[in-house]
């Protein structure tokens, strides 16, 4: 009966000081700004794991099928993917617009009549759709006519280029590989945005 009132009364004091000591401070502590726990939760979305780019079959099917494909590309002009296709988007976009990016790729020009032309193609297309449906609850943050801009600006000039738009999508998927790369993981990897000739 002693240890029972004991611990009654041990029970009280540890609720009056929840109530004077805890609760205060939890009330009078700042929240954090509106918006902020979405923006979080949105970065979260357009994270991919490391270890995805770190499969060495995956990266030399990838390399390979593009260097294959940079063989037959006639125009040295142009790119299709570079630092322009990042003109006015924030760091925190640049994860959305690599997923918008690689969906455009997969859907026009890997799943086309490119399959039947070029070995390893559906494979590197199958990783690459598994990246845009890991990515799949990544939105962009703001606004979103930069986006739309840069992208159908690199679609304009794929269609543009006819059949050799096409060639050089392919040729440049190393390149798609490292800037996704480095926009979607959180330890970039060193000498991602490199320069191809």
């Amino acid at each position: 009966m002693t240890s029972l009132q004991t611990w009654t009364r041990s029970f009280s004091g540890w609720v009056v000081f929840c109530c004077c000591c805890c609760l205060p401070l939890l009330l009078t502590s700042p929240l954090p700004p509106k918006g902020a726990e979405v923006a979080s939760t949105a970065h979260h979305a357009c994270r991919l794991r490391k270890i995805n780019f770190q499969q060495p079959y995956i990266r030399n099917r990838t390399y390979t099928l593009a260097k294959m494909a940079s063989v037959s590309d006639q125009d040295t002009d142009n790119r299709l993917i570079g630092q322009h296709i990042y003109v006015n988007i924030k760091e925190n976009n640049r994860c959305y617009m690599m997923k918008r990016i690689i969906e455009i790729v997969v859907k026009d020009v890997l799943l086309t009549e490119a399959k039947d032309r070029y070995p390893y193609t559906e494979e590197v297309a199958q990783f690459l759709a598994s990246l845009t449906s890991e990515l799949s609850r990544c939105k962009f943050l703001g606004h979103r006519e930069h986006i739309e801009k840069n992208l159908e600006e690199m679609k304009r000039k794929m269609k543009q280029l006819g059949e050799n738009g096409k060639i050089k999508a392919i040729g440049e998927l190393d390149l798609l590989f490292d800037y996704t790369e480095n926009a979607c993981t959180d330890a970039p990897r060193k000498g991602g945005n490199k320069k191809k000739n």
